[in-house]
């Protein structure tokens, strides 16, 4: 037969289960979301990795293009110098054929002027009968030894000298 005892010990081993199933159940549902969350935690994380190295890649890139660009500019900045400089002395060769030029038409100015003062102090009958109204620089009857195709009357004429150009270099103001 049955003890009283009996039947309050069934229903509390009953009890027990029932809690003991609850207390699982809710280790189950605990580690259920555990595992959730540590596989949403590593979607999150993978998808952190592939921003980076996405980031990463697109940083690489723009760097690349920076470093072409540069390059490009300094190939441009070195062919520009160097028509500079180039220009730079071809300018000194010109400023030196301008100044040797500008001697040489002073010089011929000093020719002319001397010849002029020469021939209006000394009237050598260069005016044409003796008299000092000439018409102008040059007179119109010269006797000998000047004739109208002398150098030193018309210094310009192409028949008298040679048409030779002035020779100058970058590197003659070196010294």
């Amino acid at each position: 037969m049955a003890s009283p005892g009996g039947g309050t010990s069934s229903g509390t081993s009953s009890l027990q289960q029932n809690s003991s199933s609850e207390e699982e159940m809710q280790m189950q549902i605990m580690d259920e979301r555990k595992r959730k969350r540590m596989q949403s935690n590593r979607e999150s994380a993978r998808r952190s990795r592939m921003r980076k190295q996405q980031h990463l890649d697109d940083l690489m890139t723009q760097a690349s293009n920076v470093r072409k660009t540069n390059h490009q500019l300094l190939n441009n900045i070195n062919i520009t110098t160097q028509q500079y400089l180039k220009i730079e002395s071809e300018n000194s060769v010109l400023r030196a054929q301008m100044s040797e030029l500008s001697s040489r038409l002073q010089s011929l100015n000093e020719i002319i002027s001397a010849l002029n003062s020469c021939n209006n102090n000394q009237n050598l009958g260069i005016y044409g009968g003796g008299d000092d109204q000439g018409e102008g620089i040059f007179p119109t009857i010269i006797p000998e030894p000047f004739t109208t195709d002398s150098f030193l009357m018309n210094p310009w004429d192409s028949a008298t000298y040679s048409n030779q150009p002035i020779m100058a270099s970058a590197n003659m103001f070196q010294y």
